[in-house]
């Protein structure tokens, strides 16, 4: 059996993102920097990151002790939502606090122009679309090898592709992926477009709902495995990214221990078949509606 935590998925342009990364979303300070170093020297080499999460700096500073070669990891960040007319300024900042040259992924992290004077109102003038022919200018600079977008449902993702200004399509769309929140059409969606799929808060995130329940915990018994470990092989499995976030040691060894076994394909419909639904993340506090429940 292939090692699984060798394995990458192939992007639209070519390029090889590996399949399990380390989040960084809500990790406290101080915490991030041991948290990436300890992650790459345990063997992954895709790290998520955001100018959002406000831990760019420590992330760039795990990634420099931890001594792995900046041409081994892949390395994702996000434009922020204030920054939206301020494209080459947002990747500045981030490279410049990360200390590298480069990002190997950068997403538009929500579809919401927010004006930076008032964040409970959008840009009257400027919209994704916009944002998205600024991002479309950063390949050819050298500063970013791919860029995608990241909470964009099937409707957006359409005023998007559909726009006459849309020459590249969006490598990767990051969004929010577990049993309880699996939107099977917007993952097919984002399959038929050639756009890979990364998810995010992949265990469920902090004191989720799934650890209590009792099919996945029967089912990672009986597997031996972590609940942790079940929901990151289920989603692999499905065909996407995933970027567990953690910051014990413990944790981030147990994440990356998937290699020499698999759910069947029984067990991957059990978990297929979860009937409780929530999100994570909702966009109650965005100035515009992004999530349109027609994705599941």
């Amino acid at each position: 059996m292939s090692k699984v935590t060798e394995k990458t998925f192939t992007l639209n342009t070519g390029a090889k993102i590996p399949a399990i990364g380390l989040g960084t979303w809500q990790s406290k300070p101080h915490e991030v920097e041991k948290a990436v170093e300890y992650a790459l020297r345990k063997g992954y080499r895709h790290i998520d990151t955001a100018l959002a999460y406000g831990n760019e700096a420590e992330v760039g500073l795990g990634i420099k002790n931890s001594g792995v070669p900046r041409e081994e990891i892949w390395l994702t960040t996000k434009l922020d939502n204030p920054w939206h007319k301020r494209v080459t300024e947002g990747i500045d900042s981030s490279l410049k606090d990360l200390g590298v040259d480069y990002v190997d992924l950068y997403l538009m992290h929500w579809p919401s122009s927010t004006d930076p004077t008032d964040l409970k109102k959008h840009y009257p003038d400027w919209n994704f679309v916009d944002t998205w022919k600024e991002m479309q200018k950063l390949p050819a600079t050298g500063k970013v090898k791919n860029i995608g977008v990241s909470n964009f449902g099937i409707r957006n993702l359409e005023i998007l592709l559909n726009d006459p200004s849309c020459k590249i399509v969006p490598a990767v769309n990051q969004i929010e992926l577990h049993p309880n929140n699996p939107s099977p059409k917007l993952v097919a969606y984002n399959t038929s477009k050639g756009i890979h799929s990364t998810g995010y808060s992949c265990l469920g995130s902090t004191d989720s709902p799934l650890y209590k329940d009792k099919t996945l915990l029967d089912l990672a018994k009986a597997k031996g495995k972590t609940p942790q470990q079940v929901l990151l092989a289920w989603g692999l499995q499905k065909g996407w990214s995933v970027i567990p976030k953690s910051v014990s040691k413990e944790r981030i060894e147990a994440n990356y221990e998937l290699d020499g076994w698999e759910l069947t394909p029984e067990e991957v419909k059990t978990l297929d078949g979860l009937k409780d639904r929530f999100k994570v993340c909702g966009d109650a506090w965005l100035p515009v509606k992004v999530f349109f429940g027609d994705d599941e």
